[in-house]
């Protein structure tokens, strides 16, 4: 019997896989995404991955001296050749500092989200891995437009029958009140034209009768993934405005995109202190109730 040799690598491989994939960290993030259950040492690991030119860091000043990790140019280019991250972009302005700097405000509430859909996952049962958050997951619109949500999620829910459970993806919007409400909304207009999106393909003619192809984002997903917006950085009075915003959004089509995809909103201080799959999230079809983002009313 070939005996089973340890990889004692693993650990610095998946520790560089999430940070060039998350964009940004800080070492108790790290920490807690990779393995809450293991006292280890991440800074150590860090320094490790730092010496050979993978990671690089800088300290926020004005955040009682926090540091936070990032990818290299060298570090990220490595990372994304691997199986886990091939056919994925590389982030932009890896390895620049000063670009470092001023996303962290975002990027690390980005990554915050991805960490309590974590630990409120495994607190369920359910599965979600550290690299099933994906960040700024490209979808063409065609004539150089794009929708880039900040994150795009895989989870597989536990069955409480004990089958496979069902899984589910959801793209995410993280806000943390740094636009106006209605630059915030102008996403919902552009998430319903991406459900039906379907690029002209030149020399192709349909005729009559003939089916149309499918939209284009029936390449990738069975089924569009439903849109959550975490609102953070405001307060009840600045939740209910930019809700109204959304709603009204989705209203410019008649509601058709709300009433085919769940789109919800809820507090990232309400998420934080109920938990990710708390009936804490708000239906934009009607923003008077409140519902659990898996499981929402609607579609």
């Amino acid at each position: 019997m070939t005996p089973v040799i340890p990889d004692a690598g693993a650990g610095d491989r998946l520790a560089l896989a999430v940070l060039a994939q998350y964009r940004m960290a800080t070492p108790e993030q790290l920490h807690l995404v990779i393995s809450p259950g293991v006292r280890i040492e991440q800074t150590r690991r860090l320094a490790k991955l730092r010496a050979e030119d993978l990671v690089d860091r800088i300290t926020l000043a004005q955040a009682r001296r926090t540091r936070v990790w990032f990818p290299t140019v060298r570090g990220a280019r490595m990372a994304f050749e691997w199986p886990q991250l091939r056919g994925r972009r590389p982030p932009r302005l890896v390895g620049d500092r000063s670009a470092v700097r001023l996303r962290t405000g975002h990027g690390l509430t980005v990554t915050e989200t991805a960490l309590a859909f974590l630990q409120d996952a495994r607190r369920r049962g359910d599965l979600i891995r550290p690299l099933d958050w994906i960040p700024e997951v490209h979808h063409s619109l065609g004539n150089s437009e794009a929708v880039i949500p900040d994150a795009l999620m895989y989870y597989r829910s536990r069955s409480d029958a004990g089958g496979p459970g069902s899984m589910m993806r959801a793209f995410l919007e993280i806000d943390r009140a740094t636009m106006g409400p209605e630059r915030l909304a102008a996403k919902i207009p552009a998430y319903a034209r991406l459900h039906t999106y379907n690029p002209a393909q030149p020399g192709r003619r349909r005729t009559i009768g003939q089916e149309p192809p499918p939209e284009e984002w029936h390449k990738r997903y069975p089924v569009f993934p439903r849109l959550l917006f975490v609102l953070a950085n405001t307060g009840p009075a600045g939740v209910e405005t930019r809700i109204d915003a959304l709603q009204a959004a989705g209203a410019l089509d008649g509601g058709a995109f709300l009433h085919k995809v769940p789109v919800l909103a809820a507090p990232l201080a309400d998420l934080l202190r109920d938990g990710l799959t708390a009936p804490v999230w708000r239906p934009l079809t009607d923003p008077s109730q409140q519902v659990a983002w898996m499981y929402p009313t609607g579609p």
